[in-house]
């Protein structure tokens, strides 16, 4: 495991409360410690509403905890910024910009030379399959493309950490199974730092490198279970035993907690 002193991404005594419109309180995380290593792909898993959303918003910037805090690079996370790529499940593309133009959004905004953006997007056309499809507008392409976008996007802004939550949730299982490749195909080439949020016990393990689970909730973490597994990953390791032992272990760790969460609701 990390250790605090050798993380890139450190979260310490996260928790996050909502206050209702009659005062109640809604307690979605709870005393969450985390510490990410340079390169590392964690996978979250957990039961619905154990607020694995909700830690990748605040580390993210997008929502603040209400005790503890996140450090990347031990600046503390105050605020969204150009150093986490954001991908979420809808594939949030800008719908009036091609998608060459949405690959270079961030590198626009920044001020990025035009010369240099074109340098970029053209890599991330070819690298995500999209070459061809640059003048394209979102509606004009499948979900999975979309998605390829988006990935593209996040990427083409060379963040220090990469925030997946669900990215693959609403595509088809053949579609879906493509893109654990394409990712994990990027990740073993660049090796990004990735934080990546799914539901699915086997895309979990197929794409990380730790499985951390959630208790339900208020979600602490229950498990953070090395997934020592060789790369390159292809699918056919799906099938083979080591596998099928982690997905045996991690499958009852999740049904106890789904279980938990039924009898609280």
């Amino acid at each position: 495991m990390t250790s605090a002193g050798d993380a890139k991404l450190l979260i310490e005594g996260v928790s996050r409360a909502f206050v209702g419109p009659r005062g109640e309180g809604t307690v979605a995380l709870a005393d969450t410690d985390l510490a990410i290593a340079t390169n590392d792909f964690i996978s979250i898993l957990g039961p619905s509403g154990c607020g694995k959303s909700t830690l990748l918003r605040i580390v993210a910037g997008l929502d603040r905890p209400s005790t503890g805090r996140v450090a990347l690079n031990g600046r503390v996370v105050t605020a969204p910024g150009p150093d986490r790529g954001m991908v979420f499940q809808s594939y949030t593309l800008f719908p009036w910009l091609t998608v060459g133009q949405n690959i270079a959004f961030g590198l626009r905004e920044r001020g990025v030379p035009p010369a240099r953006q074109a340098e970029v997007v053209d890599a991330y056309l070819g690298r995500m399959g999209l070459r061809g499809f640059e003048h394209h507008l979102p509606r004009q392409l499948s979900g999975g493309m979309q998605q390829r976008t988006a990935i593209a996007r996040a990427l083409a802004n060379d963040p220090d950490i990469l925030l997946m939550d669900e990215p693959f949730g609403a595509l088809d299982n053949q579609t879906r199974g493509l893109m654990q490749e394409l990712l994990l195909d990027i990740w073993e080439r660049d090796r990004k730092t990735v934080l990546f949020v799914t539901h699915d016990i086997e895309e979990a393990i197929f794409m990380a490198s730790r499985v951390v689970v959630m208790t339900a909730r208020p979600g602490r973490i229950k498990a953070d279970v090395p997934i020592d597994l060789p790369h390159p990953r292809r699918y056919t390791i799906k099938t083979t035993p080591a596998f099928n032992a982690l997905k045996a272990r991690l499958t009852e760790e999740i049904r106890v907690e789904a279980v938990a969460a039924a009898s609280a609701g």
